[in-house]
């Protein structure tokens, strides 16, 4: 009953992805390379992140 009002932790980590791979992709564009490889990496990040709190608990 009480669960309604938590706030969903995944939500904002797909949010932040997001806008981590479109920062990135525009890094690209623009030819910055360098600053490409460190958003992806950072998107990898929240990526990693979020497969470890979507994934089932359990033995």
């Amino acid at each position: 009953m009480f669960g309604l009002f938590k706030r969903d932790p995944t939500k904002a980590l797909k949010k932040a992805h997001a806008q981590k791979l479109e920062e990135a992709r525009d890094a690209q564009r623009r030819g910055d390379i360098a600053g490409y490889g460190a958003l992806i990496a950072e998107s990898e990040a929240l990526a990693a992140e979020l497969d470890r709190l979507e994934a089932p608990t359990g033995a």
